[in-house]
């Protein structure tokens, strides 16, 4: 079996016995194989490997590997700027960092314009580093109440990325998103679906799992390091 369909099989294995721990199905969590750093020939063994959700991280990258391969299911998965966001409107099945309501602003501008429905996910800066972009929590009602007037996107739930280290110190940060998206969910908002929890990366995707993530976003545990 090639290295990279080999990796995805046990990528999808560990997914499984992460959820069977805690009484999940399996199936409700999307693996997103990150192709930062990644060229044409590992996004090819990786589609035939049973790939269909490709994350890309910089926009520039994001549309070459677009151009090349449509028919993939292509998630942005990075800091996306606002003069930016023309670039992936239309094209992304997933926004999954929309740090601002000001890019919400944008993306609902160029989404109207292009007649499309933008589906997003709201990144929240759980862990509080300064390093990292996003909502607080505090404020992320307020921006669903804003998204909410806006007709050219979805919002499907939250994203967030842990502090990089032992997985089990990342747990707080995705029990948290957790609980803080089951304490949203009921608001009743137009265009706001919070069903989705983009959290866990090759280090700790087992524990994001465990801790209720329905999209893990994962690269070097399926195209090596």
């Amino acid at each position: 079996m090639p290295a990279i369909a080999s990796r995805y099989e046990a990528v999808r294995r560990q997914v499984a016995d992460a959820a069977d721990c805690v009484d999940r199905d399996p199936s409700d969590v999307l693996i997103v194989a990150v192709t930062k750093t990644h060229g044409v020939e590992s996004i090819r063994k990786a589609l035939e490997a049973g790939v269909c959700d490709f994350g890309e991280n910089r926009v520039q990258e994001f549309l070459g590997k677009y151009g090349l391969f449509p028919t993939a299911n292509w998630h942005f998965i990075g800091t996306l700027q606002t003069n930016k966001a023309k670039d992936v409107v239309g094209r992304a099945c997933l926004i999954h960092s929309v740090d601002s309501i000001k890019l919400l602003a944008e993306i609902d501008r160029r989404a109207t314009a292009a007649g499309v429905v933008q589906p997003v996910l709201l990144e929240v800066n759980v862990s509080g580093e300064a390093s990292k972009h996003g909502f607080l929590a505090e404020d992320v009602r307020e921006a669903l109440i804003e998204a909410s007037r806006m007709s050219g996107l979805h919002v499907r739930g939250l994203m967030t990325m842990a502090p990089f280290g032992r997985p089990k110190d990342a747990r707080w940060v995705f029990r948290e998103l957790r609980e803080l998206r089951d304490s949203l969910r009921e608001m009743p908002l137009n265009g706001v679906e919070l069903v989705e929890l983009s959290m866990g990366m090759s280090n700790d995707f087992r524990v994001a799992v465990e801790e209720g993530a329905t999209i893990v976003r994962v690269g070097g545990a399926i195209f090596g390091r």
